[in-house]
């Protein structure tokens, strides 16, 4: 799975504690909710990884806490 990074997701992840495994981990076993137009949710532990699918890739724009 190639992932992508915003600058700003990196930031939150510093900030957060949480790190690359943490939001992998949280894009394959989250619960998931749409949002309108093209994002995705992943509800998983602590957080939840905001992220789009892009030409087989997924970009991920933030991480915040539920």
């Amino acid at each position: 799975m190639d992932i992508l990074y915003s600058k700003h997701v990196r930031e939150q992840m510093v900030a957060r504690g949480i790190g690359e495994e943490d939001v992998r981990e949280g894009i394959e076993m989250g619960s998931k909710e749409l949002q309108k137009p093209d994002k995705i949710l992943s509800y998983y532990k602590y957080f939840c990884v905001v992220y789009k699918k892009l030409k087989g890739k997924i970009f991920i724009i933030t991480v915040k806490p539920r």
